[in-house]
C-alpha cells in the first residue's frame, strides 16, 4: 500500500472538515442536489468522453494508486543476477524449473527457454510493456478528464441554483441560505477536481513511468543473460537503472 498517498488523501479530507466544523455545523455543507449535479453529473459526463470498458477499468486504476507497490529494481537486479548465474552454469533450459514470481521476468524467461532469438524475445516483452502502458494512461486520462469537467459541472450547479434563487425573491430572509446551497456545487466540483481527480492522475502517471523503468530493465537484464554476458556485467549494466545513491558502493 502507498502509505504516501493514502496519508495526503486523509490528511487533506480531515483539513477540509475540520474546517468546516470550526466554521459552523458541517451539516450546512451538505446538499443533495449539488452532490448529484458534480459527482453523478461529472461521471455521465466523464462516460460520454470514453468507451465503457475504458471508463468501468478506472476504477480499478484509480484502486491501484492506494495497492501498488512500487518495483524494487535492487530486488530486480538480484533476482536476474541469480538467472544469470544459472544460466552460465547449466544452460538457458535449467531457468525453466526456477521460481519467478515476477510475472513479467517469468514470461521473459519462458521465451529464452523456447529458444526466440534476441529481437522476437525485445518485440515482444516491449510491446507488452507499451499495452500495459497504455492501459495505464488510459486510466489516468479518466481522472483528468474528471478534474476537467467538476468544476464546470460545480459552475453549472451554482448557475442552476442561482437561477432558482433569483426566481423567488419575495422572501429577503432565504437569499442568504440559497445562495450559500447554490455556491455548494462549486465547493464539490473544486474538493472533487483537486483532491480527487488530479491526484489520482498523476500518481497513475508516475507509477506508469516507475513500472516501464522497470520493465526496461528487465529486459536489458534478459537480452544479456540470452547473449551469455558475465553476470557481473550484467549487474554492473543494470544498475545504470538505479539512482546514484541507491547503488552499491563500489558503484559510486
Amino acid at each position: 500500500m502507498d502509505i504516501a498517498t493514502l496519508v495526503g488523501l486523509l490528511g487533506a479530507i480531515a483539513m477540509v472538515v475540520m474546517a468546516m466544523v470550526l466554521g459552523g455545523s458541517i451539516n450546512i455543507f451538505i446538499d443533495t442536489p449539488s452532490i448529484l449535479i458534480v459527482v453523478v453529473g461529472t461521471h455521465f459526463v466523464v462516460m460520454m468522453k470514453y468507451p465503457l470498458g475504458d471508463f468501468l477499468s478506472a476504477a480499478g486504476s484509480g484502486m491501484k494508486v492506494l495497492l501498488f507497490k512500487s518495483p524494487d529494481c535492487n530486488e530486480l537486479i538480484q533476482k536476474i543476477v541469480e538467472l544469470a548465474d544459472i544460466a552460465r552454469k547449466s544452460g538457458l533450459l535449467a531457468l525453466e524449473d526456477v521460481e519467478i514470481p515476477d510475472p513479467f521476468v517469468k514470461k521473459g524467461i519462458g521465451l529464452l527457454v523456447d529458444g526466440h532469438d534476441g529481437e522476437v524475445v525485445r518485440s515482444i516483452l516491449e510491446k507488452d510493456m507499451k499495452m500495459a502502458s497504455s492501459r495505464h494512461t488510459s486510466g489516468a486520462g479518466v481522472f483528468k478528464s474528471m478534474a476537467d469537467i467538476a468544476p464546470a459541472m460545480g459552475m453549472i450547479g451554482t448557475l442552476v441554483g442561482l437561477v432558482a434563487m433569483l426566481s423567488n425573491m419575495d422572501d429577503p430572509k432565504s437569499i442568504g441560505p440559497a445562495m450559500a446551497v447554490a455556491l455548494l456545487t462549486t465547493l464539490y466540483g473544486a474538493i472533487m477536481a483537486n483532491m480527487v481527480g488530479i491526484p489520482i492522475a498523476d500518481k497513475l502517471n508516475l507509477r506508469d513511468e516507475e513500472e516501464k523503468v522497470a520493465k526496461q530493465l528487465i529486459i536489458d537484464g534478459l537480452l544479456g543473460i540470452q547473449a551469455g554476458q558475465n553476470p557481473r556485467v550484467i549487474e554492473q549494466v543494470l544498475h545504470g537503472y538505479l539512482a546514484e545513491k541507491k547503488r552499491p558502493s563500489s558503484e559510486d
